[in-house]
């Protein structure tokens, strides 16, 4: 299905409740420390919200849980997946959140809305040895690639996010205590250790190859270009596509495919759960509970391609 927006000279006037209320999201997720990227797609999706409501004759405080379950069901025939209804919703619950908060509604009409269930897909986790060969693989020549090198390495050895890696500034890394300062989801900082082959990448990186690269000295970013600028997200996954390709791995990877497989290869080597979670910033262990899945699923193919009557 096409999202695409309502052509402007069709688009609906917004009332000065929604512009508020809108407004007051806006700044309630800047005050709970929200990544930019959050509010981007959580704006999005109460606007588009917004604009429906519009066109149905519903101001903020009109909507009740019936409207909200018109809503869903809207989605739904108009060929929206499952995962993106359940994340419009759970952008909503938070703006009827705010809105309760400030006493604009006595209580979250959004709160007895279900998601729609999504199918449980594992997340793709390299082998150890496609691991190893997409490491191996990055040269430490060029200052480029000793960048991408100590990145990569840093990536898998924390599990850090695309957008964890970089945020980093120079004195995130702690090299003496071995160990990085992540600024994770919702502004929560967490310590994770850094093994030794990541700890030699990243001091190479940081004595060799980053004042190539530098051209301000007062940038603090861990990660910069070639232009001296701190590095995006789509700048880290372009580049796993580009050595992928090198190290032939099938499928590719992409920088989540790497956080998985730090928490899987941890749980095979008998971490416990409760330091994976730690380690991987998640606020609920129920998140870190799909390792144990793949580690099942794993077993039973194992299982299955060795045991005589399986």
């Amino acid at each position: 299905m096409k999202n695409s927006p309502t052509p402007p000279e069709d688009r609906p006037t917004l009332s000065p409740a929604w512009t508020e209320s809108l407004r007051l999201f806006e700044a309630d997720l800047v005050r709970r420390g929200a990544a930019e990227r959050t509010r981007r797609a959580y704006g999005f999706d109460c606007s588009q919200f917004a604009l429906w409501c519009t066109t149905q004759g519903f101001e903020p405080t009109e909507v009740t849980t019936r409207v909200l379950r018109r809503y869903a069901q809207a989605l739904g025939e108009r060929d929206v997946v499952p995962a993106t209804v359940a994340r419009k919703l759970a952008a909503l619950r938070a703006l009827y959140r705010t809105l309760r908060e400030h006493g604009v509604m006595p209580a979250n009409p959004a709160d007895l809305v279900p998601a729609p269930k999504k199918p449980q897909k594992l997340p793709r986790v390299l082998k150890a040895d496609e691991v190893a060969a997409l490491l191996d693989r990055i040269p430490q020549i060029t200052p480029l690639d000793v960048r991408d090198r100590a990145i990569f390495e840093l990536a898998y050895a924390c599990g850090l996010r695309a957008e964890e890696l970089v945020n980093l500034d120079v004195h995130s890394m702690d090299f003496d205590a071995e160990e990085v300062r992540v600024e994770g989801k919702g502004g929560k900082t967490r310590i994770v250790p850094v093994g030794e082959a990541a700890v030699r990448a990243l001091a190479r990186y940081v004595e060799r190859a980053r004042p190539a690269l530098e051209t301000d000295r007062t940038q603090p970013a861990l990660f910069v270009s070639k232009s001296g600028k701190r590095l995006s997200t789509s700048d880290v996954r372009r580049r796993l596509r580009v050595w992928s390709k090198r190290a032939a791995l099938q499928g590719g990877a992409h920088p989540h495919a790497l956080r998985h497989s730090f928490a899987t290869h941890l749980l095979d080597g008998g971490a416990d759960l409760r330091a994976i979670q730690e380690m991987l910033g998640h606020s609920s262990i129920s998140t870190t509970q799909i390792y144990t899945r793949v580690e099942s699923a794993r077993l039973k193919s194992a299982y299955a391609r060795a045991h005589p009557r399986a």
